[in-house]
């Protein structure tokens, strides 16, 4: 398959400037840059400075909205909606997809029952469904919304033969290592790594010291395409990274090798992960989160995005930038990796109701409502960057707006859902099969091939 060609064309090389960018603004809260005064409640409810965007009335009207979200992240986003409807009077029922987000629509789509709105977490489905003609192009006040707050790079992402179809509303930051900082302190830490090298030997000395030292969410095999995507990127650089996104290297070329070894030095020894690697395949994201800042003997690191906050302001008591603070993802090559992802909100109905919908999540006002609940970031470069929740999350968010182009998207995004996006199957299937068995990087390496030939070969 090879339908989203055109979104590879938009992908921006990712230098040394974005990955310092990062790093330099995570240097605060990872040295003891606090949450600031008052921070928490600059803008913590649901309310907005001002109103950006002019919306039809839809009193009468309801509304569905699919997306992937579940628990915090499913709360926070109801805030966005609940405004929608305070201001147009139309009703809006959220409807979870599950992990399969394109074959749950997929079966709404063919049966007759879409919903008005979805959000795409795969590039790939955008470009499948668009082919389709499942999806229904942005509306005037939608366009003009994305065209004046989003730049041109986000706006590609949404984009199909320069047909604008979706809104990158909520985005991400997957070049993460959130740490609990008394298990730091408990271990003599002072510093954090900055490279694999230092990564690994951090890891043993938090082990040595009774904590188990890394938490992996590995029943859910997104989480370890995310591992493999940052090893990838910064060992076998950004060019190659295009190339294997496109398939058009291999699973089995040596780059695939050497990311596969370099993660089975971490993978392959128990003591470094929290329940051994059995424990790790039966920990779903969530819960690597929460037993990272929680319980007797916390896991001292957990990898993954800047959504984490989301969990732990939920699920812990720990406070972000104090309790929790958060480093670069290491560099393995030369520079650490700055690998992002994002949801992309598509109308799969024509109709007033959803183009409203999509008007207001383009808007700086929805942006604002969506930051101030904490657990996400917007590549809204318009919004007010005041109205995250805590100042760790404001950094990141300005890293990623001030990186403009400048970053590689999720790999697994963007292959065929079968391959990068199925639970139990392709991609996921095969890294945790991987995670059980690191001594076996052929054998993976050969699954991992066999599969994306299949899925690419499909389209």
């Amino acid at each position: 398959m090879r339908s989203t060609s055109s979104t590879y064309r938009t992908r921006r090389r990712v230098t040394a400037t974005a990955a310092a960018l990062l790093a330099g603004a995570l240097t605060l809260t990872a040295c003891g840059g606090d949450d600031d005064n008052g921070s928490d409640n600059a803008t913590g409810g649901t309310e907005t400075g001002g109103t950006s965007v002019t919306l039809p009335k839809l009193d009468g009207q309801t509304l569905e909205v699919a997306a992937v979200w579940t628990g915090a992240e499913q709360e926070n986003f109801t805030k966005v909606l609940n405004e929608f409807t305070k201001r147009t009077g139309a009703k809006v029922k959220f409807v979870p997809t599950g992990n399969n987000t394109s074959t749950f629509l997929a079966a709404k789509i063919e049966g007759g029952q879409p919903p008005d709105v979805a959000f795409l977490p795969q590039v790939g489905v955008l470009h499948q469904f668009a082919e389709k003609k499942w999806l229904k192009p942005l509306g005037a006040e939608a366009k003009a919304q994305s065209d004046k707050n989003f730049s041109q790079g986000w706006r590609d992402l949404g984009a199909v033969d320069g047909q604008q179809y979706g809104v990158y509303a909520k985005a991400a930051n997957k070049s993460l290592i959130w740490y609990n900082t008394a298990a730091f302190e408990a271990a003599g830490i002072t510093e954090t790594p900055k490279t694999w090298k230092e990564f690994l030997s951090t890891a043993q000395t938090l082990s040595d010291a009774g904590s188990p030292a890394v938490s992996v969410g590995g029943a859910d095999g997104w989480t370890l395409t995310d591992w493999f995507e940052n090893v990838y990127l910064s060992q076998a650089g950004p060019e190659k990274y295009d190339q294997l996104a496109k398939h058009e290297i291999k699973w089995t070329d040596p780059s695939v090798k050497d990311a596969l070894s370099t993660l089975a030095e971490l993978w392959g020894k128990d003591e470094l992960l929290a329940g051994g690697r059995k424990g790790a395949l039966d920990t779903e994201f969530p819960k690597s989160v929460t037993q990272a800042f929680t319980g007797d003997t916390p896991a001292a690191m957990v990898f993954e995005g800047d959504f984490v906050t989301a969990n732990i302001n939920a699920d812990t008591k720990a406070k972000v930038g104090t309790d929790a603070k958060v480093f670069p993802f290491p560099a393995v090559g030369a520079d650490s990796p700055v690998v992002s992802g994002g949801d992309v909100a598509v109308a799969l109905k024509d109709s007033e109701g959803a183009q409203a919908l999509l008007t207001f999540l383009a808007s700086t006002d929805a942006a604002e409502v969506w930051a101030a609940q904490g657990g996400i970031l917007s590549p809204n470069k318009e919004m007010d960057q005041s109205t995250y929740k805590d100042e760790v999350t404001r950094q990141i968010a300005k890293a990623l707006i001030d990186a403009g182009d400048d970053f590689r998207f999720d790999m697994s995004d963007q292959a065929p859902a079968a391959f990068g996006g199925t639970q139990g199957a392709g991609e996921w299937k095969d890294l945790q099969d991987f995670l059980s068995n690191p001594s076996d990087v052929a054998g993976a390496q050969q699954k991992l091939e066999a599969d994306a030939a299949k899925a690419y070969g499909a389209g």
